[in-house]
C-alpha cells in the first residue's frame, strides 16, 4: 500500500515530459555541445593566485 500516489506522480510527470512542447535553444546547445566561444574562469582569478599556484596546476592546453 501507499504507491498509488507516488505512481500518479511519476505518471503525471512523465506525461508533461512527453506531451509539453519545450522551446529549446539548439544553437545554444550546439555550442555548449561543441565547445563554443564561452568566458573562461582563469580569466577571473586573482593574478597573485595564479602567481602562486602556476607550478601546482598544469598549463590548460586550448
Amino acid at each position: 500500500m501507499g504507491r498509488g500516489r507516488a505512481k500518479a506522480k511519476q505518471t503525471k510527470v512523465a506525461r508533461d515530459l512527453k506531451y509539453r512542447t519545450h522551446e529549446t535553444d539548439f544553437g545554444k546547445l550546439a555550442q555548449e555541445l561543441h565547445g563554443g566561444e564561452t568566458d573562461h574562469p582563469e580569466s577571473e582569478v586573482d593574478p597573485e593566485v595564479l602567481e602562486k599556484w602556476a607550478d601546482v596546476v598544469e598549463p590548460r592546453r586550448d
